[in-house]
């Protein structure tokens, strides 16, 4: 059973977005000759489903360690309160640090999850000791710093 927000997709849409996933340059032509529907049948298809959020937006992958962004951490942060307010508060003071790739609130011990690139460890101590712990809503971090990247994908698996 489907949930009200989810998008009913038919196998040239979930081809489509497929395709789009594993290069998100291709043009309706080279689309259309993937998928085998017409260019204007995938532009179609395409803006539909960009419309409808499915295509949130295109991106280009860039390499952290190409960059210089060489530590990646996986940091656990636990609110001293708890309420609707300090929740604001840690939601709007996190959006400006552009070091934190994504934050998620979980279940468990820690009442989020945050993902942090640095250039060393000694930039990533000083994100965390100068500027995370001193945010009045969080009591307590726990980082982990990711040793070897096993596996990385952004594709969904659409079945």
């Amino acid at each position: 059973m489907r949930k009200a927000h989810e998008i009913e997709l038919d196998r040239q849409d979930a081809r489509l977005l497929q395709a789009l996933q594993e290069n998100g340059r291709l043009s309706n032509v080279e689309l259309s000759e993937l998928i085998h529907l017409s260019p204007s049948q995938c532009q179609r298809r395409r803006q539909k489903l960009e419309e409808l959020g499915v295509v949130q937006k295109y991106v280009a992958q860039v390499d952290p360690e190409k960059v210089g962004l060489h530590v990646t951490a996986l940091i656990s942060v636990t609110l001293g309160k708890h309420g609707e307010r300090i929740a604001d508060e840690f939601h709007q003071a996190i959006q400006h640090f552009p070091q934190v790739l994504e934050c998620w609130s979980v279940t468990g011990d820690a009442d989020y999850m945050l993902k942090v690139v640095a250039t060393d460890l000694k930039s990533l101590s000083d994100f965390m000791m100068h500027q995370l712990l001193n945010l009045k809503t969080v009591s307590n971090i726990r980082s982990n710093i990711l040793l070897d990247k096993l596996k990385h994908t952004t594709v969904l698996p659409l079945g």
